[in-house]
């Protein structure tokens, strides 16, 4: 497999305050990555480091090849890594399609003066957006407006735009929080399904620990600022630390337990 990101001895202070330290890991071409630990761990510092939200104080990070140490979060995005928050960035007003479409034209070039001053997008961009629609499962709720979606539906809208860009990376920031627990399955097959058809790299951050098992092809848990396990869901979750601080006493072969939120 071909290293598409790397990162080397990544340190975040914050003054006297290190937030992280030591990080180091690889994630290789079309692996499926969750990160877990527990609030205060140092998850959201590392994925704002990888994604140029925040610059790291020590260490360097490379994507696809390249130095991107230090770089802004739109040069990164620029190079082709994508990110999805915790609370879904959608327009609470604009139906899923228009929201789409926003995504669709941004991620060609357009600005958001533009869009406002041309409401009404393109044939092409019209068409691609409600492709997109359609290859995440959603295609039903296209002229819905985003504030009377579901949670979930939310959610798996927001990843959706986040891949507009066609990232070869894509970060997911806590897919399935807000989400009700019948829903988290069925949103993480929309979203798995239609980002490993595209190809595309997946590191994503989640307190369920089930999710975790059932989609990730390795973990990286986090504990006090840096990794502490970097291997196969079943190895790291049956390590004493991971269990003592992150996941909590698992009885059984069922991980059902959920971590703390980052």
């Amino acid at each position: 497999m071909t290293t598409i990101l790397s990162a080397r001895d990544l340190q975040k202070s914050f003054g006297s305050f290190v937030a992280a330290y030591g990080i180091s890991c690889q994630i290789e071409r079309g692996e499926t990555v969750g990160i877990i630990g527990a609030n205060g761990a140092g998850k959201t510092t590392f994925l704002n480091m990888i994604s140029g939200h925040i610059a790291p104080s020590k260490g360097r990070i490379s994507f696809d090849g390249r130095d991107i140490t230090g770089l802004s979060s739109r040069k990164i995005t620029q190079l082709g890594v994508g990110r999805s928050f915790q609370i879904a960035q959608v327009f609470a007003s604009l139906t899923a399609l228009e929201n789409m479409c926003v995504a669709t034209a941004i991620a060609r070039g357009a600005s958001l003066r533009v869009l406002a001053l041309h409401k009404m997008a393109s044939p092409d961009i019209v068409r691609d957006a409600a492709d997109s629609l359609a290859q995440f499962d959603i295609a039903q709720y296209r002229e819905m407006p985003a504030n009377s979606l579901s949670q979930g539906v939310r959610k798996i809208l927001d990843v959706a735009m986040a891949a507009a860009r066609d990232p070869l990376l894509l970060v997911l920031d806590e897919p399935t929080s807000g989400v009700s627990r019948e829903e988290r399955q069925g949103l993480m097959d929309r979203v798995m399904a239609a980002l490993k058809r595209r190809g595309v790299t997946i590191l994503f951050v989640e307190h369920d620990m089930e999710v975790v098992e059932r989609y990730a092809d390795r973990v990286l848990a986090f504990i006090d600022g840096t990794i502490v396990a970097d291997d196969a869901p079943q190895v790291v979750f049956a390590r004493d630390d991971v269990r003592a601080r992150i996941t909590g006493h698992v009885a059984g072969p069922s991980h059902s337990a959920e971590g703390t939120h980052a």
